[in-house]
């Protein structure tokens, strides 16, 4: 059985943290320090194909959610307060559903349960159109990738899993092939008649239409205790866009 890679921070509480589709664990090394620092033991998980964890062809919230709770199992985790976001919201979504007793509080970044579209085929697409044989570094890499994404933002996220995987040899960490192929499953709902009734928060980006209004009745069902709170001045990197105010929301939802 492999065990996803992760960085531990800290000592105390459990908090496990998700990072979301093309990121990878050190996107939440900002936050996850200052978690840290304030009385938690911070697990930054990289899920299966992403970051520095193992690579397969399976790829979908039911293999990702049983990935954390071999996780749990190995680091002798008996309960954690869940953080997700994006893909690894959905992913921590179905493991509170599925095993609530191991998960003491559940906080949602700027993911809905909901069916959502396909709709990074314009990032696979400009991945899948750089030649990684022909860069000699990452200033090559932004170039390539400019002529398809114009956004600075984007570009740096991505570039963030370039690494020498030899001398001379750039590649991405996350496993592209089988993510341009399952990139489907990334917009999968969990299961409809799913619940999970214990302290659930929900945090959406004031600029982002990843959460709408009309998703509420639906947050409520399955999670009867959510609250929705907004973060101002962001869009769906909302941790990275608003560090500050997720940090106070966040800290005071897990420490409450």
């Amino acid at each position: 059985m492999q065990i996803l890679h992760s960085q531990i921070l800290g000592s105390g509480k459990p908090l496990i943290i998700l990072h979301g589709f093309l990121g990878m664990s050190d996107n939440w090394k900002t936050l996850g320090t200052q978690y840290s620092e304030n009385g938690f033991e911070v697990h930054l998980v990289d899920q299966r194909n992403h970051g520095k964890s193992f690579q397969s062809d399976r790829f979908n919230y039911d293999v990702l959610a049983e990935d954390l709770l071999h996780y749990m199992a190995h680091h002798k985790i008996d309960k954690t307060i869940l953080l997700g976001h994006s893909m690894g919201g959905k992913t921590a979504m179905l493991f509170a559903c599925t095993y609530p007793e191991k998960v003491e509080k559940l906080l949602i970044a700027d993911i809905a349960p909901k069916y959502y579209p396909p709709h990074h085929q314009e990032i696979i697409n400009a991945l899948n159109a750089i030649d990684l044989e022909t860069l000699s570094s990452r200033t090559d890499a932004d170039t390539a990738l400019k002529k398809h994404i114009r956004d600075f933002g984007t570009r740096q996220f991505l570039l963030k899993n370039l690494y020498w995987r030899e001398k001379g040899k750039l590649d991405f960490r996350f496993n592209l092939k089988v993510l341009s192929e399952r990139m489907e499953e990334v917009g999968e709902n969990i299961n409809n008649t799913d619940s999970y009734a214990g302290p659930t928060l929900f945090l959406r980006g004031d600029r982002s239409e990843y959460i709408a209004l009309e998703d509420y009745p639906e947050i409520k069902r399955h999670f009867p205790e959510a609250q929705v709170a907004e973060i101002k001045n962001a869009g769906h990197w909302l941790h990275a866009e608003n560090p500050k105010q997720f940090y106070e929301l966040s800290f005071a939802f897990m420490k409450n």
